[in-house]
């Protein structure tokens, strides 16, 4: 793959933080109304490390647009993106060397390594399942072997997606009722909530931890010891000759909710307003995306006809002055809710994706690979 750099600069924000803007245009105005050669981004020079680094270069297979410009939710503060795909060497094929991924911070670009999207894939993972989908104009480079994995998508959308849509929208959910709980509810709603959603997330312990026994662990909230507190959570353990390694796995699970929801302290109303619609948006478009591969097994990133309603949601107008939202917004989430559990039992996705199938594909492109024909 070749590009030539043009020697355009990024502009620094208010943060000091650099983003990727095309030559002549202010921020933001990529994909907004005009038509712009998306692919002149990568004519930069701080995207130069794409044909330099020795992972990537020929290796590279696509790159696209991710994030608000691949949903089509960008705003006039909205830094560019970029999430792509490159082949492993043949030395990480039959050799001893390793590669995973690629993350520069400075472009905001992620380029995964073939085999760990194909893992990614396999489990409809949303934050990768989504370069399958995007809008032609939106990849930035697409070689034949790109295309032959698009040409394949199909393969990887499987019941699965139930389960990982599903698991990222909750916890969307979680980061949205944190946020209001902390800022609305007396200290004794908030621990009630924090003890709620601390029981959502072992739901799954005995699926996880196969000596994992239910009564092993109980929750209780009762009088607080700590000072500060009304009312403080509780826990009776009851576990013995049990494997460290799960042990720490389960309480980290538990520890992780309550660090979520207490880290922020106080808040920056009109900074965390932003995010706490931006995580409402991303909760909405997270159904839409399930409900496309189950009911129709398409993926569909660009949210065209939704863009209305998702930028509504996303310029704050389904929250109140206090900081809630309206009860039309939990309306809409109880009904795609409902959807996506009705599309879950009725789709005619398999329960897993064909592994011969895949693993055909992966041979396929790998053989190039091994064989210098890239």
């Amino acid at each position: 793959m070749t590009f030539s750099p043009s020697g355009h600069k990024l502009d620094k924000t208010a943060s000091g933080q650099k983003e990727a803007r095309l030559p002549g245009m202010g921020r933001g105005s990529v994909g907004q109304g005009m038509e712009m050669e998306y692919r002149e981004i990568l004519k930069q020079t701080e995207y130069d490390f794409i044909k330099t680094n020795e992972h990537l270069g020929k290796h590279v297979i696509l790159l696209g647009l991710a994030g608000s410009y691949s949903y089509g939710t960008d705003t006039p503060a909205s830094d560019i993106d970029i999430r792509g795909i490159a082949l492993n060497r043949k030395s990480d094929l039959i050799g001893l060397t390793r590669f995973e991924q690629y993350v520069d911070g400075n472009t905001d670009t992620v380029i995964y390594a073939f085999h760990k999207i194909i893992a990614l894939l396999l489990s409809c993972n949303p934050n990768t399942i989504e370069l399958l989908g995007l809008n032609p104009e939106h990849y930035l480079y697409l070689n034949d072997m790109g295309r032959l994995l698009l040409d394949n998508r199909k393969l990887f959308l499987s019941k699965r997606a139930v389960q990982s849509f599903g698991g990222y929208a909750d916890a969307q959910l979680r980061r949205l009722q944190n946020a209001l709980a902390r800022d609305t509810f007396p200290q004794s709603e908030k621990e009630q909530h924090i003890f709620n959603s601390v029981r959502n997330a072992m739901h799954d312990f005995n699926h996880r931890y196969k000596l994992f026994e239910n009564g092993s662990l109980e929750l209780f909230i009762d009088k607080a010891v700590n000072p500060e507190l009304e009312t403080e959570i509780f826990v009776n353990a009851s576990l013995t000759h049990y494997p460290l390694r799960d042990y720490c796995g389960m309480w980290n699970t538990m520890a992780n909710v309550v660090r979520d929801y207490e880290k922020i302290g106080k808040r920056n109303k009109k900074k965390d307003d932003l995010h706490l619609n931006k995580h409402a948006m991303h909760l909405i478009r997270l159904f839409l995306m399930a409900l496309d591969i189950l009911e129709k097994g398409e993926i569909c990133t660009y949210r065209e006809k939704e863009h209305t309603l998702l930028m509504d949601i996303r310029l704050g107008k389904y929250q109140k002055e206090d900081g809630t939202f309206h009860e039309s917004f939990y309306e809409m989430l109880s009904d795609f809710e409902k959807k996506l559990h009705y599309a879950a039992e009725n789709t005619d996705l398999p329960e897993e994706p064909d592994m011969e199938k895949v693993q055909e594909l992966v041979m396929t492109i790998n053989e190039r690979v091994v064989r210098d024909e890239i």
